[in-house]
């Protein structure tokens, strides 16, 4: 009972509604009614522009950096778990409830940010990685639903080879959830799959930098 009760109160902090409610306050603008109709920061981006998608990106970050750093940290008791295998579990709580929010009919973003927020917490190194993939990715096609699928996989393989040729561990419960996750992002982003492989994925063309140090 004392574990669920952490794992409550991250899934409760991963569903607020960013997007919406930032949206609507701020934007006087729902964005599940236009764009690709997701409440996330890349669709917010697109329709609302860079500063309310960066705003909101910032946001679902820091859902899953709280949900993991500072929860398993409050006093609600003595958990049946270690602390480190208690935050994982709260990360991933977290995410939950950001793609199934409670708030919103559980209809909600596709949990790339709030993942990278509470994987940043438990395993930097890797994330960072992952950061680098997506920016190469963004930058070379606009596409952002490209850049964070590759970053998604790139999770799972930078940890198990971090692990086997450096100093640095991690617990077998991180690998097991980055490969978890990296397969949910990808089911997140399935319709986006295919309008990729159609050729029909909208890109930002203000993403890609190298085409203005071509001019």
């Amino acid at each position: 009972m004392i574990a669920a009760a952490y794992i409550v109160l991250a899934y409760l902090i991963g569903s607020f509604p960013s997007a919406v409610t930032l949206g609507r306050l701020i934007w006087h603008t729902d964005v599940r009614k236009h764009g690709s109709g997701n409440a996330g920061a890349t669709n917010a981006w697109r329709v609302l522009g860079w500063k309310a998608g960066l705003t909101i990106l910032i946001v679902d970050a820091g859902k899953g950096a709280l949900a993991t750093g500072i929860v398993p940290n409050l006093p609600l008791g003595v958990p049946p778990f270690d602390l480190r295998t208690l935050a994982i579990l709260c990360g991933v709580a977290a995410v939950v409830g950001h793609v199934f929010p409670i708030y919103t009919r559980f209809r909600g973003g596709k949990g790339v940010a709030t993942a990278a927020g509470m994987l940043a917490v438990v395993a930097p190194i890797p994330v960072g990685c992952a950061a680098g993939v997506f920016a190469i990715a963004v930058v070379a096609s606009g596409i952002v639903s490209l850049g964070s699928i590759l970053a998604a996989w790139t999770l799972p393989i930078a940890s198990l080879l971090f692990a086997a040729y450096s100093p640095v561990s991690y617990p077998p419960l991180l690998f097991g959830l980055t490969f978890a996750l990296a397969a949910f992002i990808t089911y997140t982003h399935r319709k986006n799959i295919s309008r990729l492989i159609g050729g029909e994925e909208r890109s930002f063309p203000q993403l890609q930098l190298w085409r203005r140090l071509r001019r």
